[in-house]
């Protein structure tokens, strides 16, 4: 962190930045046998009651990978992963933040094993996402791209099975 004092004829203003970026995963968890996808609620902290994806904020060197396998187990339990594919990387305009949103791809639908952060769960059909949704997650799935993305990675995985 980085703490600069700036005195001025009126005031001093104290500016805090960081040095350091903020990296964080989630992940978008697709059931092949439903074809719906995971959603969490979340319990506590100030984006609470709201829905979104299992992940969180990297830790010391991990990657955006490492860092979300680990949130996996911490937040629902081990899973079975059959595949993972990059969504989207949301990068913001001071570029100090990173979001990394992945489709990862498991055989069958379970009953996830929350911790604290969230309170409930939800499978969901393609669109028919839980409301409300956290705001960078609605943004995310609202992007014609992305939507794009999925659309055509569901139909390339049905017409695998």
């Amino acid at each position: 962190m980085n703490i600069q004092t700036v005195r001025g004829e009126l005031h001093t203003k104290i500016i805090i930045s960081m040095d350091t970026n903020i990296v964080c995963s989630g992940a978008l968890l697709y059931a092949l046998d439903t074809k719906r996808i995971l959603f969490l609620h979340r319990a506590n902290g100030k984006r609470s009651n709201v829905w979104g994806l299992v992940g969180g904020t990297n830790e010391g060197l991990e990657t955006p990978w490492e860092g979300l396998r680990r949130e996996i187990v911490e937040e629902i339990g081990p899973v079975d992963i059959k595949k993972t594919i990059p969504l989207e990387t949301f990068v913001s305009n001071d570029s100090k933040f990173q979001f990394h949103t992945y489709l990862c791809i498991i055989d069958k639908e379970f009953i996830p094993i929350l911790n604290n952060e969230h309170d409930g769960y939800a499978w969901c059909s393609f669109g028919k996402w839980p409301k409300p949704l956290h705001y960078g997650l609605q943004n995310t799935l609202n992007k014609r791209v992305n939507l794009k993305k999925l659309e055509t990675l569901f139909e390339v995985i049905n017409l695998l099975d």
